[in-house]
């Protein structure tokens, strides 16, 4: 094992929670290394191929590689709960969200919604909640927001600020204008007009004009799970690594997964354990150690990390690690749009691709409503965010046609497949008929004793680490307030027009909305952080990604990892410069 000159900062993962960290502490002058798992890419290896995306999931790693274990809930012969693990290279179900530098960053639909007051007091706000672990952050959203507004400059917001009844407070303005709209966009602002609802504009990560040595949205219609080849989209690569790097004080080791973080028998770190492309063991150290691996990696690395004074994991004497792990509540719903009962011109606009809909429902954002089931005494509840979407792209909107309709969709007990010319048909119909406007609901994840993140002891990676054991509960609340939510959603699509309106809500997580694990708090043995997100048990070690947030909030978590990371990078800066001058 070889191992490397000390670093002033080592920095595990290159996403959102680590490309401010690198930005912000190259800039000031530390001599920067960051760790990443998966190649470096840029925008020439960014296409717009949905097979690629949809398809090979190009961008993550084989699950036969590389996976993890799922825990689900089921009931035995006597309808008794169980859990039961399943290797995601069983069920397919892969939980890897962008293995490159930037990480999943790259691949976001970039909605910048951010978070409100409230959410900071989700337990002083609405009290408790019968089995869920709810808490207070332990700082307030006036601490966080200066650091929406530098997010907003440095990674490039685009948008326009509305009144509307849950508008949080704000000091600037968007840097960059609204990108372009869809007609659609028009019709939800009338619709929901009418019916006495107020639709937002939605603020995007993505360059309305050029600027910051990037090209602005082009609109390709291919965004959503797509890299960017525009470099519009405010990745941690295109918007910060690219810039860390140029200052000459910042590395970037693609291709090397982080195994272990040694330390001694005081618990004090020794360095990080990596292996490189080729697959040799490697060493490095570094005054002041960044853990940001996304939520999962980041607690399996730190449970990974035992030591004499660690024996249950780095910084997991109290066992928090792993715990309170958050997804993001919530369902999708869609109605459609008859071509034949529209006029012409509806149609001319409904068929119109590339720009965005950029439209989102908060009314309900604190529910006030004392029929809701949910509530507490007061008829208050945490609400939460609708967002409103075209699936444009063919393969995503041909997904599901080659099933034969519901009416004779079954033969045998089976679905039925179609083929040859009733395929066509079916294909045609879905492309010269109608078209769908979707909706997506984000509420809170409530934090349970059945959301948290172990190593499995029998399962392996590549190199033969554990991988990750996920159990995936849920609390029944969430699926209350998403209900809620979609029935008032499904209430502006039948304001628009729309026929065969329907909505869902699930338990099941969505992966690609992950935070907890780590959470922050001023009590040590219920945290694993403080408030500055610095490891009460190890001075030298930070975890900056999503997994230091004890409530997730009822919109997607990107906007508020990059806040928080550069909150911290402050914090960091003024710890190295002090280690500096000792």
């Amino acid at each position: 094992m070889t191992t490397s000159p000390i670093w002033d900062i080592c920095i595990v993962g290159s996403g959102a929670g680590a490309s401010p960290i690198a930005h912000q502490l190259s800039k000031a002058g530390a001599k920067v290394l960051v760790l990443e798992k998966g190649p470096w890419l840029t925008e020439k290896e960014f296409f717009k191929d949905e097979l690629t995306i949809s398809i090979h999931d190009a961008y993550n790693p084989k699950l036969n590689d590389e996976q993890h274990v799922i825990e689900e809930e089921y009931l035995d012969e006597n309808d008794q709960p169980f859990w039961q693990g399943e290797k995601t290279s069983d069920s397919g179900w892969s939980w890897w969200n962008g293995n490159v530098v930037g990480g999943s960053s790259n691949f976001m639909s970039g909605y910048f919604h951010r978070l409100k007051p409230v959410d900071f007091r989700l337990k002083s706000e609405f009290g408790a909640i019968t089995g869920a672990n709810v808490a207070d952050w332990p700082i307030s959203y006036d601490e966080l927001e200066p650091y929406y507004a530098k997010v907003e400059r440095e990674v490039g917001v685009s948008g326009r600020v509305v009144d509307h009844p849950h508008q949080e407070p704000r000091s600037t303005d968007f840097p960059y204008p609204p990108i372009a709209e869809l007609p659609m966009s028009s019709w939800i602002d009338k619709a929901a007009n009418k019916i006495g609802y107020h639709a937002i504009p939605v603020p995007r990560a993505i360059l309305s004009k050029p600027d910051m040595g990037r090209r602005s949205c082009e609109y390709s219609g291919y965004c959503s799970s797509y890299g960017c080849s525009s470099g519009a989209k405010g990745s941690g690569r295109a918007a910060l690594l690219n810039h860390a790097v140029a200052t000459g004080n910042c590395t970037i080791k693609a291709n090397a997964k982080v195994y272990k973080i040694a330390s001694d028998s005081k618990g004090e770190i020794t360095g990080v354990h990596y292996y490189d492309g080729l697959g040799r063991k490697k060493s490095v150290s570094a005054k002041i150690y960044v853990v940001a691996c996304q939520a999962v990696e980041t607690s399996r690395l730190l449970l990974a990390s035992t030591g004499d004074k660690f024996p249950r994991g780095l910084a997991n004497n109290n066992g928090q690690v792993g715990k309170n792990l958050l997804f993001s509540g919530g369902g999708t719903g869609q109605g459609d749009f008859i071509f034949s009962e529209l006029t012409e011109k509806k149609v001319a606009e409904l068929k119109k691709v590339g720009p965005f809909i950029n439209r989102a429902l908060q009314d309900w954002y604190q529910i006030n409503d004392k029929a809701f089931t949910g509530a507490n005494k007061q008829g208050q509840a945490k609400g939460g965010t609708i967002d409103f979407l075209f699936h444009q792209n063919p393969i995503a909107r041909a997904h599901g046609t080659q099933w034969a309709s519901v009416e004779d969709s079954h033969e045998n007990g089976h679905d039925k497949l179609l083929w040859g010319e009733a395929l066509k048909q079916s294909m045609k119909t879905e492309f010269t008929s109608y078209k769908t406007l979707r909706f997506e609901v984000f509420n809170d994840w409530l934090p349970t004793d059945d959301c948290f993140v172990s190593l499995d002891t029998d399962v392996t990676d590549q190199w033969g680490d554990p991988v990750a054991k996920v159990r995936i509960g849920y609390h029944d609340h969430d699926l209350e307030v998403g209900k809620y939510l979609s029935l008032k959603a499904e209430k502006l699509l039948e304001a628009l027009g729309a026929k065969n309106i329907s909505s869902s809500v699930s338990g099941y997580p969505s992966t690609n909305l992950m935070a907890g694990g780590c959470r922050f708090g001023d009590d040590a043995k219920t945290s694993v952080l403080n408030k500055n997100c610095q490891a009460h048990e190890v001075d030298n070690l930070y975890v900056t990604d999503g997994s230091f947030m004890p409530t997730g909030g009822s919109v997607p978590y990107t906007f508020t990892i990059y806040a928080n990371a550069f909150r911290v990078a402050d914090k960091i800066k003024a710890h190295w410069q002090q280690l500096a001058a000792s």
